[in-house]
């Protein structure tokens, strides 16, 4: 057997495509899905193993922005389009494309990497540690009450197909993703993937929908739905999938959430992936009739651990030593001291000694303040070596709005 790890190139393409729809169930995708994706695919940063003349082995690259505590979106590489055919499994193949990628990454001078998880037990032994979670809700309409702020009969809802209105909601999503970590401010040509809606991935579902809240005329919010027909012997029980939900403000999304609610022959409305503090939570009856789930989301590591943690804010004033252990990526391991506050922060090598000792996955899990270092710490993954010092960086690295990942990648 001959392997070969080589860049991905445009005659490649198709072969490449092949092997990972096959290694993710052998299910194509559309059309313009696969060329969005090929569009936006970093080539010159995507990588297939070949062996003889058929790709076993396939690594993606994208180009993105992830908003980090503080509002700034810093570069990152995000990590897809990863599969190893299951002839060539426990070979190393993986671990060959995430050495070459990893040294891409640093090259192209990132400060961070992300990625999905099909498989969460993968990705820690490479120093990714899972930074968001989502919320997902099956809410039972017909028996929970809302409780809507101030100011939603102020707001005017209109239905629009699609591409009418993807524009302003683009708009709209722009601002918004720089107040809340994890969001990700899309790069040009991302705005085509809202509008995605092949027929063979509605899974009995309509085609989609925008509902607009707007005040006076300016856009304060949208959705972006389907509805889902279903019929049993006492009537109909359909169901409201909703896909995105932006708000500017809580009226904006309360009038959405309550025109969702409310539509003829559905008793479920289905919200897939919110954050986990969304609102919905404070504004239904019985949020147990809301049905509730947590999952994990957004796999974060710092490539550059000092740019990292110089990128974001402080929610109170830290100095602290960390010594951090990274075997994927060796120029970050070693000592960091971290200063700064709500203003910013600096974060530079040194030979003092260090005040808490962690892996570099605890340290990607907590950056983006979801995850709590004092929580890291119970399980053993954060150690502190000076009293009082983990009380204090857990506070600093906290964030108001829990982070969240919008949409998939």
């Amino acid at each position: 057997m001959s392997n070969e790890l080589r860049v991905l190139t445009e005659p490649d393409w198709k072969a490449w495509l092949d092997a990972l729809e096959w290694a993710f169930g052998g299910l194509h995708d559309a059309p313009e899905e696969q060329q969005l994706w090929r569009d936006l695919l970093d080539f010159d940063r995507s990588f297939g193993l070949w062996d003889g003349d058929r790709p076993v082995g396939t690594f993606g690259t994208l180009a993105m922005e992830v908003t980090v505590p503080g509002g700034t979106a810093l570069a990152a590489a995000g990590v897809t389009t990863v599969s190893v055919a299951a002839t060539h499994r426990r070979r190393g193949v993986l671990r060959s494309m995430m050495r070459r990628a990893l040294d891409t990454y640093r090259e192209s001078g990132e400060p961070l990497a992300i990625l999905t998880a099909s498989e969460p037990a993968i990705y820690g032994r490479f120093g990714f540690g899972a930074a968001t979670q989502s919320l997902a809700a099956d809410i039972e309409i017909h028996r929970v009450g809302l409780d809507l702020p101030a100011g939603v009969d102020d707001i005017a809802l209109s239905v629009a197909e699609p591409a009418a209105v993807a524009g302003r909601c683009e708009e709209l999503y722009a601002r918004l993703a720089r107040t809340r970590p994890g969001m990700f401010p899309r790069q040009p040509g991302w705005e085509r993937l809202p509008l995605l809606d092949p027929p063979q991935d509605r899974a009995g579902a309509s085609e989609q929908r925008y509902v607009l809240a707007e005040r006076d005329g300016e856009l304060a919010g949208y959705a972006r739905y389907a509805l889902k027909p279903e019929w049993e012997a006492a009537g109909a029980k359909g169901t409201v999938i909703v896909r995105d939900l932006e708000a500017a403000d809580p009226a904006a999304y309360g009038a959405l959430l309550r025109y969702l609610s409310g539509i003829d022959l559905m008793s479920t409305l289905s919200l897939a992936n919110r954050p986990v503090d969304d609102a919905f939570l404070h504004m239904v009856s019985d949020v147990r009739r809301a049905r509730t789930r947590v999952q994990d989301r957004l796999y974060l590591r710092p490539m550059d651990v000092g740019a990292a943690l110089a990128g974001r804010t402080y929610a109170t004033e830290v100095d602290v030593v960390l010594d951090v252990s990274d075997a994927s990526c060796p120029w970050n391991e070693g000592r960091w001291r971290l200063s700064g506050g709500p203003k910013g922060a600096v974060c530079e090598p040194t030979a003092d000694a260090a005040d808490l000792a962690l892996p570099v996955a605890a340290l990607g899990a907590a950056y983006l303040g979801g995850t709590s270092l004092a929580a890291l710490a119970a399980a053993g993954r954060v150690e502190e070596l000076r009293p009082g010092a983990l009380a204090r960086a857990a506070t600093a690295f906290t964030s108001p709005l829990a982070p969240w990942m919008p949409h998939g990648f």
